[in-house]
This record gives structure tokens, sequence and C-alpha cells, in this order.
């Protein structure tokens, strides 16, 4: 399993010396963000100048871009601001391929309009389910059009926010091009620790080879995020579901301060 980071976990922007300091840090592999060279998350324009950049950069540092950051809210309730966020992602594939990156990370959503990360009570409403069938059946055709995969992640707060949920989407769309990215820390509440094992393995069983990449994330007993090997996931045991299900891709960590990446990378090199 390749180790990597969030490469906007580092403050330095500019391709060459963002990369240079996940390389430095002793990572494989980048989960890459747009703002890590100056332009919004999801840009509506992307300059040819910028992508040769940031695939120069990945070569020359040999840091692999294993997935680009393409997360905005797919079940907002405002349909402009859909229209807006799926433009946006198309924006992205059209480049993805230029960059060395094949993989997009997306949000499932959430009906809180302010936030893509809050949880809302309307979530897992049958509409809302419907507005992601939507919404995920433009995003695959698009994907197919530009041959990238897209890869959605569990999130608590999300209208994906169990394995079962994501297992559910990926069915109900049976695309070759729609996988899952599994955080452990966000499979279950700090209330539920004593149970996270069985919450792990499940989780895990459930999506088998659907997993295409793990993230790497702890949380401390009050549900703030730490650095991984700092607070309550069990990451050994995770690595060992992992391997029952020959999970061989990257693990990406992220939250954490940019003073602790070396120490991250060494912890997560040793447990996985």
């Amino acid at each position: 399993m390749e180790i990597g980071i969030f490469a906007k976990t580092f403050s330095v922007r500019g391709a060459d010396a963002n990369l240079q300091a996940v390389q430095a840090a002793g990572f494989q592999c980048a989960q890459f963000n747009f703002s890590c060279v100056g332009l919004p998350s999801m840009p509506d324009f992307i300059p040819v100048r910028i992508v040769s950049e940031i695939l120069e950069a990945s070569r020359s540092r040999h840091v692999r871009l294993a997935a680009l950051s393409a997360t905005y809210n797919m079940i907002h309730p405002d349909h402009a601001q859909r229209v807006a966020g799926m433009r946006k992602l198309e924006t992205m594939m059209q480049s993805a391929g230029a960059m060395g990156m094949s993989l997009l990370s997306l949000c499932t959503g959430t009906c809180d309009p302010h936030d893509q990360w809050k949880h809302h009570p309307d979530n897992q409403s049958p509409h809302s389910w419907k507005i992601l069938r939507s919404e995920m059946e433009t995003a695959l055709a698009l994907a197919e059009k530009y041959q990238v995969d897209l890869a959605i992640e569990p999130e608590l707060a999300n209208v994906v926010n169990s394995a079962t949920a994501a297992n559910q989407i990926c069915m109900e769309m049976n695309s070759p091009r729609l996988h899952v990215i599994l955080d452990p820390a966000n499979l279950f509440e700090a209330s539920q620790v004593q149970q996270q094992q069985k919450i792990i393995a499940d989780a895990v069983e459930c999506l088998g080879d659907r997993i295409i990449m793990t993230h790497a994330k702890d949380r401390d007993s009050e549900g703030h995020v730490v650095a991984p090997g700092n607070g309550i996931v069990d990451f050994e045991y995770f690595a060992k579901c992992l391997s029952s299900v020959k999970f061989r891709g990257p693990v990406i960590t992220h939250g954490l301060p940019e003073s602790e990446v070396k120490a991250a990378a060494m912890y997560l090199k040793r447990i996985f």
C-alpha cells in the first residue's frame, strides 16, 4: 500500500514547492487540490501552464498524484448550485489526464445549504437519494467521456453516510468508473469506539474491491481530528481488514498539523 497525504496540508504554494514538501515528509503519493497552486479548489478555468507545472512537479519529485479533490455539494438544495458544481467538475475532468490523474474524489453532499460536510435531517429522504442518483448519472456520463474514474466517501453527515449506502449507490449506478474511498474515522461516532472493529470489518467486507483508496484520518475521544496514531481509530485492525480483501491502493492522511506530518508518515508506513 502506498502512503500519501492531502497536498493542501502543506502551506507552501506552487506545484513544485508543494510536492517537494510532500516528498520531504516521506510520502509516496498525494491527493491533489488546486488550492495548492493558488486556484479555487474547483476552478472555472484551469490554465494550460498550471497543468504542465503539476505534471512536471509530480514527475521530478517522484510523487504520484493518486487523486484530485473535486468535492462540491451534489445534493445542494439550490439547483443552480448543483449545475455550477457539475460544470466545474467537468472542467477538472478535462485536465485530469494531462496532469497524470485518473481519479477524482466527490462529496455526495447534504441538504445543508451552507456547509457540504454538515448533517441535515433531510439527507436520508427519498428525495435526496433521487437527486444524488441524477447527479451521479450525469457525472458518470462525463467520466466516461473523459476516461476518468470517480470515488465517493461514506461520511456520517452526508447522504451517503455508511458503507451500505455507498454500496447501494454503486450497485444502482452499475458503472465500473464509480469507486469508494474508505475512511474508518467516518464510520463511527466517538461514543461507538468499543464497536469500531465490527463496524470497520463490516464496512470493508461490504465494499470489498469497490475500495480504490483509503483515508487515514484520526479522531480523539471528543471527535476532533488529530494525526493518525494519536486518536481512537484502530489503524492496525483497519490494515488487517484491508489485507483480507487484498487492497493495495493508496492510504492518504489529512486533517493533521503540518508540524506532525513526518511522524504521521513514519507511523503509517509501520502500520500499512
